[in-house]
């Protein structure tokens, strides 16, 4: 696997195992849900570009890099739709999952119906899976006889849908809130004005030193907000 790195939500990197041989991602424990919404289309971009790269199948049993533990299959239910599946570490270093998987955990793959299925199975008739490669007879299976995994296919209109939402979040993300940075103006300048005015008053000279570190911590927040 070859290591690669993608913008942190909150900050720094996350940094992935690829292998493009196998179609394979290595996620330590939650950063799948830790790359940025940009990130993740760099990521998506980054697996078009080897797309046409050598295939190999994956090894059986497939064990955890970090303790070499046998991997335990999983299923879980995408946020928008639709089963995915992954093999995690029981230590809890991590799990592994197929490019394909994750195309359908972040919404880029539709999964077809039972009525889709026998439409396809009257054409195709036999398909391979998006998971782990097996062939999947559709006449008679709606799911990968070997990992599980449902009938998916890459479907425009799934994918402009999450690229769209993943474009939106990326811009929230990164823009500012004009309307929180200038209530945070107007706190900071009447804090000032409250402080000028109770250090003009004699009675209050003994509590100056404990309002200026009120200041100085309402300096610093109005410093985070503005980054």
């Amino acid at each position: 696997m070859s290591k690669h790195r993608f913008e942190r939500l909150l900050h720094g990197e996350v940094v992935l195992d690829l292998c493009f041989h196998c179609n394979g991602i290595w996620f330590d424990e939650y950063e799948s849900a830790q790359i940025t919404p940009g990130g993740i289309i760099e990521l998506f971009k980054l697996l078009h570009k080897h797309q046409d790269d050598q295939r190999l199948p994956l090894r059986e049993p497939l064990a955890c890099p970090r303790c070499q533990e046998r991997l335990l299959h999983g299923l879980d239910l995408a946020k928008h739709g639709g089963r995915f599946n992954y093999h995690r570490c029981l230590q809890k270093h991590g799990r592994f999952t197929t490019f394909a998987q994750f195309m359908i955990e972040k919404g880029f793959v539709r999964q077809l119906n039972p009525a889709e299925i026998d439409e396809l199975a009257v054409k195709v008739g036999i398909i391979r899976c998006m998971g782990c490669g097996a062939p999947v007879d559709i006449r008679r299976e709606h799911a990968c006889g070997h990992c599980r995994a449902p009938i998916s296919i890459l479907d425009r209109g799934a994918v402009e849908q999450a690229l769209s939402r993943l474009q939106t979040a990326e811009v929230r993300r990164t823009t500012a809130d004009v309307e929180a940075l200038g209530d945070a103006i107007v706190m900071r300048e009447r804090e000032k004005s409250r402080l000028k005015r109770l250090r003009q008053e004699p009675e209050n000279a003994g509590i100056v030193d404990a309002i200026d570190l009120l200041s100085a911590g309402a300096e610093f927040v109005w410093n985070l907000v503005r980054r």
